[in-house]
């Protein structure tokens, strides 16, 4: 490693860390687990999960690699042979996620070219509900469900490329072109997400958005499935178990302090989170209020034509009270008419989930901003940002476990082979297929190869040799916290959360949201169950990146059977190498 680029400085290797950790999962992941969950309630979880599991996994890591600078399969083969698989897993987990993680990418860049058209393209469509008609049309050209494949959308295979040429590009002269891209990636979006919260909180209804972020609903920590998506989005978010923060910390002298690294970088991704949050909470109260005004002012036209009443009388301000007045006079007609549900609350919890939340949610909201050519341009760029810094880590992750270095001829491949088996997300079921990826690729893998990396680090290589070398690299001896959370509490909340995961996918069948285009207000309408073939593919992609795992230890216990057999005469069973490992 010691002729391997190193970043220029330190602000600069920080700053790779946090660009890969801090991703999209930040500014639309996490506010829709805080909407699906009740606002501040899923916090609480959050931050147990982020304390007891997050930060002692990425001091680990972080350590780890900086100790034994290497890529994931190095550093676990090197604690052990059996524990090989364990950075194979890794490496199979950022592919994976890097093949759907640039397709977003990819459609980012398809909305940052329509952001110059004047009026946005996504303003005016043939349907009441407009942004969402160009995304799910448009955009996506969805088919009605993940059976009906649909051809390729040129469109998208088009940004798809550029996507993925620009990754190249960035990453072709290794960590130094990553660093000096990171200045920007890292940090442009804290200018653009503090610019929408300033501006955001001039519209009507922000104040209810950020109400409805910070209420605790108590009754939501009931539930066991908070607990398990808090724990998961730790994972996602900090980039945990893929392998890439252990390659940038390989970069690192090895004197250096990397309990403050771990320390800064986790609390630094946490803080982004809700930083976001604050933005999409504020822009959601106020299409809420939007849409509860439509929803009234609908109500309020039919009542006016049915009890002929004067226009103007009937207002938002006293809807209430006239229609407590004619349900009093005329119940019987005013039930005729089938006056619409307007409440609040439910508008406020329909946002939109996943990739929605940005390209439905935010380019609703910039229509409504003066100059927003302007808006949609900083928007995408950010979330731009956000991807790319992301795609460094897991590009970075697969390509030194690969190689142990950069290579430009191998990060070629990479990406033109990662290209190919993209193409699925450019079909009409592309999203479909995306949504599969994200939900089960970044899910359990993540859990298992995290406990399997802790059990190694603790009772493999050895706690008290992992104590002797964090206090050579950083001065002092991890506290108790760190020992306590190493040993037991991290393992044990991990096994928790992976048994908790299984029964609650267990007692259920999964299901979709299948695009219905003659349904105008909700385009994702019918909830279908996956077909027993998509099924399997789902199990599929949560066992192939770990089955690794076991494959390797097998072999290599294997081999060491062989050549044990092979050397009993020596009196040395251990005396040779075996399968390129040793004991």
């Amino acid at each position: 490693r010691e002729k391997e680029p190193k970043g220029d400085n330190k602000i600069q290797y920080l700053l790779t860390c946090i660009g890969f950790a801090v991703g999209l999962g930040n500014v639309w992941r996490f506010p829709y687990l805080c909407q699906t969950y009740g606002g501040g309630a899923f916090l609480i979880p959050y931050v147990i999960a982020l304390v007891f599991e997050g930060l002692p996994l990425l001091h680990m890591e972080l350590a780890i690699g900086q100790r034994l600078r290497m890529g994931s399969v190095g550093v676990w083969s090197s604690i052990s042979p059996y524990q090989g698989g364990v950075g194979v897993a890794s490496m199979l987990v950022s592919f994976l996620v890097g093949l759907f993680y640039n397709m977003i990418l990819a459609w980012i860049l398809w909305y940052f070219f329509h952001s110059f058209q004047s009026p946005l393209p996504w303003r005016d469509c043939p349907i009441n509900i407009s942004v969402n008609y160009f995304w799910y049309r448009e955009t996506l050209n969805m088919t009605p469900n993940i059976e009906t494949s649909g051809s390729l959308q040129w469109w998208l295979v088009l940004c798809l490329a550029s996507a993925w040429c620009i990754v190249y590009i960035c990453f072709i002269r290794g960590i130094e072109t990553v660093g000096k891209a990171i200045y920007a990636t890292a940090t442009f979006p804290y200018l653009v997400l503090t610019i929408f919260l300033i501006t955001a909180l001039t519209l009507p209804g922000a104040s209810d958005g950020l109400i409805y972020l910070f209420t605790l609903n108590w009754e939501t920590l009931k539930n066991p499935k908070v607990w398990l998506d808090a724990a998961t989005q730790i994972f996602f978010s900090l980039s945990l178990a893929f392998g890439g923060l252990i390659a940038f910390s390989s970069y690192n002298p090895q004197k250096n302090n990397c309990e403050r690294d771990a320390l800064i970088v986790g609390c630094v991704n946490s803080f982004t989170s809700i930083y976001a949050s604050i933005p999409i909470f504020v822009i959601l109260g106020f299409k809420a209020n939007e849409n509860n005004n439509n929803c009234q002012n609908w109500n309020i036209l039919t009542l006016t034509n049915a009890f002929n009443i004067g226009v103007g009388n009937i207002t938002l301000e006293n809807y209430g009270e006239w229609l407590n007045y004619l349900n009093k006079t005329d119940p019987s007609e005013v039930e005729s008419l089938n006056l619409k549900a307007c409440n609040l609350q439910t508008f406020l919890e329909e946002s939109a989930s996943g990739t929605g939340l940005a390209f439905i949610l935010f380019t609703e909201a910039v229509i409504e901003m003066p100059a927003s050519q302007v808006w949609a341009v900083l928007f995408f760029v950010m979330l731009f940002c956000l991807s790319l810094s992301s795609m460094f880590g897991n590009l970075e992750g697969f390509i030194v476990t690969c190689l142990m270095m950069s290579d430009i001829l191998l990060t070629g491949l990479i990406c033109l082979i990662s290209f190919a088996v993209a193409l699925i997300f450019t079909l009409g079921s592309g999203n479909y297929w995306l949504e599969i990826f994200n939900s089960y690729v970044g899910s359990v893998p993540l859990l298992i190869i995290a406990f399997f990396e802790i059990i190694a680090v603790a009772y493999v290589y050895g706690i008290n040799r992992f104590n002797d070398d964090i206090e050579w690299m950083t001065g002092r001896r991890p506290n108790i916290y760190w020992q306590a959370t190493w040993r037991f509490i991290s393992p044990f909340m991990l096994l928790v959360v992976f048994v908790a995961y299984v029964v609650i996918e267990a007692e259920k069948q999964p299901t979709y949201n299948a695009w219905n285009p003659d349904y105008v207000h909700y385009p994702l309408a019918d909830v279908l169950h996956y077909p027993e073939w998509v099924f399997a593919i789902c199990v599929l992609l949560s066992i192939l990146p770990v089955v690794a795992i076991p494959l390797v230890a097998f072999y290599k216990f294997m081999c060491f059977l062989k050549n044990y057999t092979m050397n009993r005469h020596n009196q040395n069973p251990y005396a040779n190498e075996y399968c390129h490992g040793e004991l």
